[in-house]
């Protein structure tokens, strides 16, 4: 598996990286994680607009999803090739109305639907295209998702946006990268079930025993550094900061 980190930044946009937004390929399959703001225009930077086989949103906070009304117009208003045909995207229940609610001025009710195929996403396993996954219910006020990705002996678990919790240990058990958000600063912010600290970041990989921690959804008012030094301080194994543009062979 190819991983590529297309943004990182937690709550909003940073001068230098849009939100979330993680593309995952293997076989010439492209899956992408998330849709944040400004995620839109840096995926063009990795693929083409066109190039996309499926979405999954781990949630509907717009700073994961929003830009999924910039990639409606481009695929029901194109004009060269016709419209596109429906994009899988896996989302939680009322994806189809939070983004035809945001848009606002869509032809109809059901456009979103005409050019996206969504399929609410509920704990479990099932396939999306070669990559087997699952999926776990994550601590946070909407409901929200964190995804393992299992392809060729190989896994990739993606946290989503979450508080302390033990579903999230279960997903990432020994998977070979942990792409895990580490939102607050430990001794700074204490809000149950919304975000983790580094240090509660390093604690879930340290729990896990997983291969690798990658530490992203960082808010541009957060300290990056000191959160991957409260991570280092309980989990042994290599870790390091998500930056935009980053390619990990998985």
């Amino acid at each position: 598996m190819k991983l590529t980190v297309v943004g990182c930044s937690g709550s909003f946009p940073s001068a230098e990286s849009a939100c979330s937004s993680y593309l995952v390929e293997a076989d010439g399959f492209r899956l992408l994680l998330d849709m944040g703001n400004g995620a839109l225009g840096e995926l063009q930077r990795h693929i083409g607009l066109y190039d996309l086989d499926a979405i999954f949103l781990s949630h509907l906070h717009a700073d994961h999803c929003i830009d999924m009304c910039g990639y409606f117009v481009a695929r029901y208003y194109r004009h060269d090739g016709g419209r596109c045909d429906p994009i899988p995207v896996y989302a939680p229940e009322g994806a189809e109305q939070r983004l035809t609610t945001a848009y606002a001025d869509t032809p109809s009710d059901k456009s979103m639907s005409e050019v996206f195929d969504f399929r609410v996403l509920k704990p479990g396993a099932f396939e999306i295209g070669p990559f087997s996954v699952r999926t776990e219910k994550v601590a946070h006020p909407v409901e929200t998702f964190g995804i393992r990705l299992e392809h060729g002996g190989r896994s990739l678990t993606y946290s989503g946006d979450t508080g302390v919790c033990d579903p999230l240990v279960d997903l990432a058990t020994g998977t070979d990268l942990f792409l895990c958000e580490a939102a607050f600063t430990h001794g700074k912010e204490d809000i149950p079930d919304l975000h983790l600290n580094g240090r509660e970041a390093g604690a879930h990989a340290a729990r896990a025993g997983v291969g690798r921690l990658v530490l992203t959804h960082i808010p541009p008012w957060t300290d990056a550094e000191r959160n991957l030094a409260d991570a280092r301080a309980v989990y042994d194994g290599p870790a390091e900061l998500a930056v935009p543009g980053a390619v990990y062979e998985v």
